[in-house]
């Protein structure tokens, strides 16, 4: 079992202040935006042993255990983060396994560098992701029905979002959400600036459920994605309460700190809320046009106290322990590999003590004894 010495990421929407809160350091004036646990060759985890990425490179099936190996291949398939958003995130969507290899596979072929920064594809794999909220969390989550999007829009009194509500009561549902989306995102900048300018002052007026759209518009003037985020169910998470995005939601986070689990993947098509490229006729292909719930996921509690968060894929698993004082010891051996991140009180586990946001690698097979009091978060597969 390795303790995990953890890179911060210092994007520009992150908090100053969550991730300090719960490690209990000073903050230091810039934004900590996400905090990496895993084998991401971006930001690697390091260990005793060298960063987690040297460590399973060297002995995958001993680390990884060889069902996992099979699986996925010689490699960590999630990748765990504390997330801290201090203002919104980018309005994004990700693109499901087929479609993110034939993306690759394209960009290959045409001699896309990957690093250029209208590269849509950095891997071959989908990234399917889990949220769950360590305080009240706000999002934006899927489609709203087209005649709510179309109510909510109408409700502002702004002329210039008439052809957009007229959209979305003209058409089928698919083709509704389709079309405006369409014509938000090619419409001419400077028009765009203007409405959005109007609709952010309405919200600003009206308060209420335009509120986050003000806020939105404050970190993003003059953005299209701020339009297209009004299409979207508004979400606000509270403690322990998760959200599943798979291929095709768009989706945003706007405000709160979370755990957040993802399969082990950079590929993103934005939107909107971000000064990066936007690739419309992709971003238009790999969409899903389908309005849904926003989807609130609660735990489901084992007889072992174990409550985990259901989700549709096998590259990661995400459950929580939530351990009473004077709790017995329990017994987290697995066959596969595992990532135990405590964010409350101090928990024991093998000869690490866990205090709020640091972890610990424990190999497939590896003994993981776990006691004391406190929440303990634990990320696998489903191998």
């Amino acid at each position: 079992m390795d303790r995990l010495d953890n890179t911060i990421r210092p994007y520009a929407w992150g908090s100053t202040t969550a991730i300090p809160r719960l490690l209990g350091t000073e903050p230091t004036g810039e934004p900590q935006a996400e905090m990496w646990m895993g084998a991401h060759p971006g930001a690697p985890s390091r260990t005793g042993r060298g960063t987690l990425v040297e460590v399973i490179d060297a002995d995958p099936e001993t680390e990884l255990g060889a069902d996992s190996v099979a699986k996925f291949g010689p490699r960590l398939p999630f990748l765990l983060k504390l997330l801290a958003a201090g203002a919104p995130l980018s309005l994004q969507v990700h693109p499901d396994l087929t479609q993110a290899q034939e993306g690759y596979e394209d960009e290959e072929r045409r001699g896309v560098p990957v690093t250029a920064p209208h590269r849509n594809y950095k891997d071959a794999n989908h990234k399917p992701e889990l949220v769950c909220a360590l305080t009240e969390f706000d999002g934006l989550c899927g489609f709203r029905d087209p005649l709510r999007a179309a109510e909510l829009l109408d409700g502002l009194g702004v002329d210039s979002l008439k052809p957009y509500v007229d959209l979305l009561h003209a058409h089928p549902e698919e083709a509704a959400l389709r079309e405006v989306l369409t014509a938000i995102l090619t419409a001419d900048p400077d028009e765009m600036a203007r409405t959005v300018t109007e609709t952010a002052a309405a919200c600003d007026r009206l308060g209420g459920a335009y509120a986050p759209y003000a806020d939105i518009a404050h970190h993003y003037p003059g953005d299209p994605g701020v339009i297209a985020a009004m299409l979207l169910n508004h979400v606000r998470l509270q403690p322990g309460e998760a959200l599943f995005l798979g291929a095709g939601v768009p989706h945003a986070y706007l405000d709160g700190l979370g755990v957040e689990i993802m399969a082990n993947s950079d590929n993103v098509l934005r939107c909107g809320l971000t000064p990066k490229h936007v690739d419309v006729p992709e971003l238009l292909r790999i969409v899903r046009f389908e309005s849904r719930d926003a989807g609130v996921l609660r735990p489901e509690a084992g007889p072992d106290g174990e409550e985990v968060y259901e989700t549709p894929i096998d590259e990661f698993r995400l459950s929580r322990y939530v351990l009473p004082e004077g709790g017995a010891t329990r017994d987290l051996t697995l066959a596969t590999p595992q990532i135990l991140l405590c964010t409350a009180g101090s928990v024991r586990a093998g000869e690490h003590e866990l205090t709020p946001g640091t972890s610990v690698f424990v190999p497939a097979g590896e003994k993981a004894e776990v006691s004391g009091t406190g929440t303990l978060f634990r990320s696998t597969v489903v191998a």
